[in-house]
């Protein structure tokens, strides 16, 4: 107990020193949501990204303005990795009127990307961390990713928004040390503050919590304290970010692989790649002035393509996360443990329609497609079902999915001690910048912090500053909660019968909620699909996605592939991996009719995706024999 004393009055010390500053120190300087406009080069790209006539080029043109790359007509910058940095990078250096290119070996947001704990947040435990070890870099830190968490939600309203997260006591200097801190991370946000913190009672918290174990180990609850972080849809996000560079002037492609770098033979720096399609099994040259690495827990492999004796940067972690039924969690409310028994943090979030729980953190070796062990699963079921009345069963895991965090070591440090959650920018290879790290939230910082390093190494001349802080991504101009009412009131699902005869059904409240949220404005475009194009029924019973879905982004968000559709355009395989097999066999129809597959193309499409499926650790498709959890 006068542990934890201590730790009360440490934190209320830095609570002291903090607002003794008047925040004048630590505040960083922001923009508000208000001052959006007056530089032209921002409202040209706006303009121009928010355009209602607006599409996206077709691959075939992206890919052509590739190869259209040469020695005479070079890129500026050449970005390889299509996640949330990749593609922040295209974006950011697009907009600054940089000549820009940006190859995938599998889809955008197909890594590490798309496995995220899908939280945008400033890092509680990074500040904890800050007071308690006196360490001003961490609690630089955590301002940084504040205002990056507000920047985020702003520049993508409809795929983002404030998740409130609540905090269990089970005694009452738990309560004060909870309640202190996070009072903290308010005073820290500023005026990047989302909501205020705040306690709730026992009987509080269980009514709005109602799954809520008001009897823990030997303790009875004693209230809880709520907090506010952003919550996000990912792999979307990510996709908006590649749809948005494509429509500021970057030339995106994915399923697209660098096999080897091209160098200078006098001086040896790297000036391009050779790329395989891995589609067409095409092989061309591009070149670029600048080529950025931003291949995630990959880009050691890249740095090794450039000098094989290039030491690692990267130290994999890996992250599992499960998907439980939405009776688990309440919908608009989220519980987190910063602390379980044996030090770990837990949380379950309601994520579209379902609850979210994680996460582990442990070493891992790197592979494309990772799969979550039994007993990171049992961990997961095991530290929630101590806070949880519900019986928590293996048999009700929908599904489960890991994901490589590529921590970060900077190679020039001179020992393991930099293993970091922050991001590292390099050029240890003349030509080359690596950018690894980092988190989610901060992805845009990173990748201005790239784009700067790139505009260094190759004496680059852009048109004017970074100005992506400022920069609502497609579909995101002129959003609002309540645009699906527009989808509801003025749009009907046409859709076929088993006989074959066109029926009407109704826009329902679900639907439109979904479409609104997944594609912001232009969710009109995709009911007119349903509407004119007889594509109006769900793919999945239980599930708001339309058979018009999987058309739109096809036609609009480089959707080429049953994987990419199931996985990343729509969350099926992450919400429900039964439910995305069972949409398979249509989903594959209309690529095909969309794409001109043959038959073979479609069999081999198939035979993909239910390999992708058996890494999702369901209960239908995992060996199990732990009886903990299974009845």
């Amino acid at each position: 107990m006068s542990a934890t004393a201590t730790r009360i009055r440490r934190l209320a010390a830095a609570a002291v020193a903090v607002t003794a500053c008047g925040g004048a120190i630590l505040l960083p300087p922001s923009v508000s949501s208000n001052d959006r406009g007056g530089d032209p080069a921002v409202e040209s790209v706006r303009r121009m990204i928010n355009d209602q006539n607006a599409v996206v080029p077709s691959r075939t043109v992206q890919e052509s303005a590739l190869i259209g790359a040469s020695s005479a007509n070079t890129l500026d910058i050449l970005v390889v990795g299509g996640g949330a940095t990749g593609c922040g990078v295209a974006l950011d250096a697009a907009t600054r009127g940089l000549r820009v290119g940006l190859v995938e070996r599998e889809d955008f947001s197909s890594g590490t990307s798309s496995r995220s704990t899908k939280l945008i947040h400033g890092g509680v435990r990074y500040l904890e961390k800050a007071v308690f070890n006196l360490d001003y870099g961490q609690l630089k830190l955590v301002f940084h990713a504040l205002e990056e968490r507000k920047q985020v939600i702003e520049n993508a309203p409809h795929l983002c928004h404030a998740l409130p997260c609540m905090t269990p006591c089970f005694d009452w200097f738990e309560v004060v040390y909870y309640w202190m801190g996070l009072k903290m991370y308010d005073l820290v946000a500023g005026r990047r503050l989302l909501h205020l913190s705040r306690y709730y009672s026992a009987q509080e918290s269980v009514e709005l919590f109602p799954t809520l174990a008001r009897e823990g180990k030997d303790k009875s609850l004693r209230g809880t304290v709520v907090y506010y972080d952003g919550q996000m849809n990912d792999s979307r996000l990510n996709v908006g970010l590649a749809c948005t560079a494509a429509l500021a002037g970057a030339a995106v492609l994915n399923h697209a692989e660098v096999v080897s770098f091209l160098k200078d033979e006098g001086t040896k720096r790297i000036i391009g790649a050779r790329i395989r399609d891995n589609l067409s099994g095409q092989e061309f040259e591009t070149y670029a002035k600048v080529v950025v690495n931003a291949a995630g827990p990959f880009c050691d492999s890249l740095r090794k393509m450039a000098n094989k004796d290039a030491q690692p940067m990267i130290c994999p972690s890996s992250g599992v996360h499960i998907v439980l039924p939405d009776y688990y969690s309440p919908e608009g409310m989220g519980l987190i443990v910063p602390k379980t028994k044996d030090g770990r943090i837990v949380f379950m979030l309601p994520w579209l329609g379902r609850t979210l729980a994680g996460t582990t953190d442990s070493n891992t070796s790197i592979t494309p497609l990772p799969e979550p062990h039994e007993d990171e699963i049992q961990f997961i079921l095991d530290a929630i079902c101590d806070y949880l009345n519900v019986k928590v069963r293996r048999a009700d895991v929908l599904s489960a999915w890991s994901g490589i965090r590529p921590l970060a070591v900077d190679p020039k440090a001179e020992s393991t001690e930099s293993i970091s959650r922050d991001h590292v920018v390099s050029e240890d290879y003349p030509g080359l910048v690596t950018i690894t790290g980092g988190k989610w939230t901060t992805y845009r910082s990173m990748a201005e912090d790239a784009v700067n390093a790139a505009i260094k190494s190759g004496n680059l001349s852009p048109r004017n500053e970074c100005i992506t802080s400022n920069l609502q991504l497609i579909g995101g101009d002129g959003w609002e909660p309540s645009f699906f009412t527009v989808l509801a009131q003025q749009y009907v699902r046409m859709k076929k019968s088993y006989g074959g005869k066109v029926v009407p059904g109704v826009m329902d409240t679900a639907t439109a909620k979904h479409l609104s949220h997944a594609y912001g404005t232009l969710a009109e475009r995709v009911a007119i699909i349903a509407q004119n194009e007889t594509l109006g029924k769900r793919l999945a019973h239980g599930y708001p996605y339309l058979e018009a879905e999987v058309a739109y982004c096809a036609r609009n968000e480089y959707c080429e592939s049953a994987v990419d559709f199931i996985a990343r355009r729509s969350r099926l395989a992450f919400l429900d991996t039964d439910a995305a097999g069972r949409a398979l066999p249509r989903v594959i129809q209309i690529l095909a009719n969309e794409h001109h597959w043959d038959r073979t193309r479609q069999k081999q499409e198939m035979q993909k995706a239910k390999e992708f499926l058996e890494t999702f650790k369901s209960s239908k498709n995992a060996q199990f024999h732990d009886g903990k959890h299974n009845s």
